[in-house]
C-alpha cells in the first residue's frame, strides 16, 4: 500500500521521482504527488487518480530542484481527493506517509488548539504539524524528528524534506518497509529496492523502529532508542527491467504465464532429485519435535494456507490450526512454547500478519515464515525461512506468488512427514518425481488460454457467480472467487461442494454461472453429485477437469476446461491456472483495470 520515494541528488529530480513513483504503481494507489525544494521554497504538486494524472499536471507546471519526495496514496483517512493526497506541508516542513497514525485524533486536537490549521482530512498531516512546532521551538530538523517519532502510535514509513535545508532528508519506519539507496554523490529513500533499481543497486533496509538522516554525501542510522547504528548493506539485485510487461497486456498476464518458470526456480531450492530427497534451504530446526503446526496468512496466502493443512495432516500426521492474520492476536489462540507457528506472506510486510508473529513469538512459538521477499521484515524476523523465488509481482491480485507458495508448502510437508517417520524414503522419492512434474503440467493448463477467453462471455454478464471444490480443490474455489471479485468486481463465493445443499444452493437460477474444480480422483464421484444438483437447478456449470473427468460428468456443463492429468499432490497448483485465467480474461472483457483494480493495494501494511 501506498509508495514513498525521495531523492538527495545532484541534477534535477523531479522526472526521476515521478519514474521511481511508476515503478510503484504495482503497490495500489488512488492519488499522488510530488514536492521538491528550490530556492528554500516547496514545491508541489497532487493530483487525485491516476499517475497519468500527475504526468500532465507536471508537462502544465514542470517544477526544479534537486531533491524532493514523491508518494502514491491508497486512502486510509479521508477521501481520495487532492487535498489528502500527499506530500502534506505544514510550515518549513513536507512529508510522506505510508500507514495509520491510531492516535492522530488526539494529536490533532492538541495541534487545533495550539492554533495549527489543518488543510486535510489526513492522519499524516499531523506529523507535518508536530514537526513544524517543533522547529518553530528553536529544534534542529533531526532533532524534530527525533523528539515526535516516540509520540507516535500505529505503524509508518516516512520522509520529511525541509524549506532550508537544500541538502537532508530523513526517514523513518516503524511496521511499513523503508529502504536506503547509496549512490555516488546523492542518496535515496523508497518503498522497495524496485523502486530505487535505475540509481543504485546498494542498499540497506531500515529496521524496525529505525530513522536515518540522509545527505547527498552521507547516511547516518539511529535505532528506536535514538542510538547510532549500522545497517549493512546489500547488492539488491532488483532490476527496472523486472517490472516490464514485454509482450503483455497486463502484468497479471504475464505474471500468470511465468509460472512454470518461477515454479521450476522455486523447487530447485528444495528438491535433490539425484537422490530423491526433499531438504529446506534453512536446516536449524528440528523438524522431528514438531507436534502441532499453526498457521496463520491473509487473502490469497491464506488460501494457501488451507492447502498446506491438507498436506500437512494427509502427510505427516501433525494437527494444523489456521487462522486469518487479522483475527489471530483477537481470540486468544492457545499457543504452547515451542510449537511451530507458519506465516505465509508475499511481501513479508502485511501488518496483520506482521503483528500476528510477533504475538506468536512472544508466546515462546518457533516462527516459520513462507516469503517471496528474503529481505523482508517478516523474513529477518522468522527462525525458518521457506522463502519462494517467484520474483517481483507487481499485479495487485496475486498469482505466481500464490503458486510458489503452494510449491514450498508442498516441500514442506513432505520434509516434515520425512523427518516424523510418516514418510518413507521411497513415497519421499515417489513426491519429488510428482513436484518436478508440476512446472510441465502448469506450461500444459496454460495451453488452454484461448480456450479460456473465448468463454468469458459467459461469466462476464452475471451478477453472482459460485465456485465448488472438495478436499483442496475448496481452498481453490475460494481463490477463484476472489480473483474474480479482485479484478472483476463481480460478487462471487467459493464453497466447499458439499456445503451446497446446506444453504447456498437457494442463490442458483439460470443466471448464476458455477464453476466446479472437479479433476478425477477421490473426490471427484461427490463433486459431480453437487454438481448435478446445481444442474438440476438450471445453474451455468463450467467445469474444469482432466479428460477423464469430462468425458464422465461433462453433459451438464455449459463449457469445460480441459486440465492435463496431475497427481492429487501437485493438482492444486496446476488448477490454480485455469482460475487465475478465467478471471483474468472476465476482467479483461468487462475493460476494468486488471493490475490495479480499485480500492486495492499490493502490499496492505495497515492493520
Amino acid at each position: 500500500m501506498c509508495g514513498i520515494v525521495a531523492i538527495v541528488g545532484k541534477s534535477p529530480v523531479a522526472d526521476r521521482l515521478f519514474d521511481g513513483l511508476k515503478r510503484l504503481e504495482y503497490r495500489g494507489y488512488d492519488s499522488a504527488g510530488i514536492c521538491t525544494l528550490k530556492d528554500e521554497d516547496f514545491q508541489r504538486r497532487r493530483a487525485e487518480g491516476k499517475l497519468g494524472n500527475l504526468e500532465q499536471l507536471l508537462e502544465e507546471q514542470p517544477m526544479q530542484g534537486e531533491i524532493g519526495i514523491a508518494h502514491t496514496r491508497w486512502a486510509t483517512h479521508g477521501a481520495p481527493v487532492e487535498k489528502n493526497a500527499h506530500p502534506h506541508i505544514a510550515g518549513n516542513v513536507a512529508i510522506i506517509h505510508n500507514g495509520i497514525i491510531e492516535n492522530f485524533k488526539s494529536l490533532r486536537e492538541e495541534l487545533v488548539a495550539d492554533g495549527h490549521e489543518m488543510q486535510s482530512d489526513t492522519d499524516s498531516e499531523v506529523v507535518a504539524h508536530l514537526v513544524s512546532r517543533e522547529l518553530e521551538g528553536g529544534a534542529s530538523p533531526k532533532d524534530a524528528v527525533a523528539a515526535i517519532l516516540s509520540r507516535l502510535h500505529g505503524a509508518f514509513a516516512m520522509a520529511f524534506l525541509f524549506r532550508d535545508h537544500d541538502d537532508l532528508v530523513i526517514g523513518a519506519r516503524r511496521g511499513s518497509p523503508l529502504t536506503i539507496g547509496y549512490g555516488e554523490g546523492e542518496n535515496y529513500l523508497g518503498s522497495d529496492a524496485i523502486a530505487l533499481a535505475p540509481w543504485t543497486q546498494r542498499i540497506a533496509y531500515l529496521d524496525e523502529g529505525d530513522w536515518a538522516v540522509l545527505t547527498r554525501e552521507t547516511v547516518q542510522i539511529y535505532d528506536a532508542d535514538n542510538q547510532p547504528v549500522e545497517r549493512e548493506i546489500v547488492e539488491s539485485g532488483a532490476s527496472a527491467s523486472a517490472v516490464e510487461k514485454g509482450n503483455y497486456r497486463h502484468y497479471m498476464q504475464k505474471e500468470i504465464f511465468e509460472q512454470p518458470i518461477v515454479l521450476a526456480q522455486t523447487l530447485q531450492s528444495y528438491l535433490r532429485p539425484y537422490d530423491g530427497e526433499i531438504s529446506l534451504p534453512d536446516n536449524r530446526l528440528e523438524l522431528s519435535t514438531i507436534n502441532r503446526v499453526t498457521i496463520v496468512a491473509c487473502g490469497t496466502s491464506f488460501y494457501a494456507g488451507m492447502v498446506a493443512k491438507y498436506w500437512i495432516e494427509r502427510f505427516a500426521r501433525v494437527p494444523v490450526d489456521i487462522d486469518v492474520a487479522s483475527e489471530f492476536r483477537y481470540r486468544d489462540p492457545i499457543l504452547v512454547q515451542g510449537e511451530l507457528s507458519l506465516f505465509i506472506s508475499q511481501s513479508g510486510e502485511t501488518a496483520d500478519t506482521l503483528a500476528a508473529l510477533r504475538h506468536a513469538k512472544e508466546c515462546g512459538q518457533v516462527i516459520a515464515a513462507v516469503i517471496n521477499v528474503p529481505t523482508s521484515t517478516m523474513a529477518r524476523e522468522a527462525d525458518l525461512l521457506l522463502p519462494t523465488h517467484a520474483g517481483p509481482e507487481i499485479g495487485v491480485a496475486s498469482t505466481k506468488a500464490f503458486t510458489c507458495q503452494l510449491a514450498v508448502l508442498a516441500a514442506f510437508a513432505a520434509r516434515l512427514a520425512r523427518a516424523k517417520g510418516m514418510l518413507s524414503a521411497e513415497e519421499e522419492a515417489e513426491i519429488v518425481e510428482h513436484l518436478q512434474e508440476a512446472p510441465e503440467a502448469m506450461q500444459q493448463a496454460l495451453d488452454h488460454d484461448d480456450d479460456i477467453a473465448s468463454m468469458a462471455h459467459l461469466v462476464s454478464p452475471a451478477r453472482d457467480v459460485l465456485y465448488l471444490g472438495r478436499g483442496p480443490d475448496y481452498p481453490l474455489a475460494l481463490e477463484g472467487a476472489l480473483k474474480l471479485k479482485e479484478i472483476s468486481y463481480i460478487h462471487a463465493e467459493g464453497y466447499a461442494a458439499g456445503e451446497m445443499k446446506h444453504g447456498p444452493i437457494a442463490l442458483i437460477d439460470d443466471q448464476v454461472p458455477v464453476i466446479c474444480l472437479a479433476p478425477s480422483g477421490p473426490y471427484f464421484d461427490k463433486t459431480v453429485s453437487n454438481m448435478q444438483e446445481v444442474a438440476a437447478r438450471g445453474g451455468k456449470i463450467i467445469l474444469i477437469s482432466d479428460s477423464e473427468g469430462i468425458d464422465e460428468a461433462g453433459d451438464d456443463a455449459i463449457a469445460t476446461i480441459e486440465m492435463p492429468k496431475a497427481h492429487p499432490l501437485i493438482q492444486p497448483i496446476v488448477y490454480a491456472v485455469p482460475v487465475q485465467l478465467l478471471a483474468y480474461h472476465v476482467a479483461v472483457a468487462k475493460g476494468t483495470d486488471v493490475d490495479q483494480p480499485r480500492n486495492l493495494a499490493k502490499s496492505v501494511t495497515v492493520e
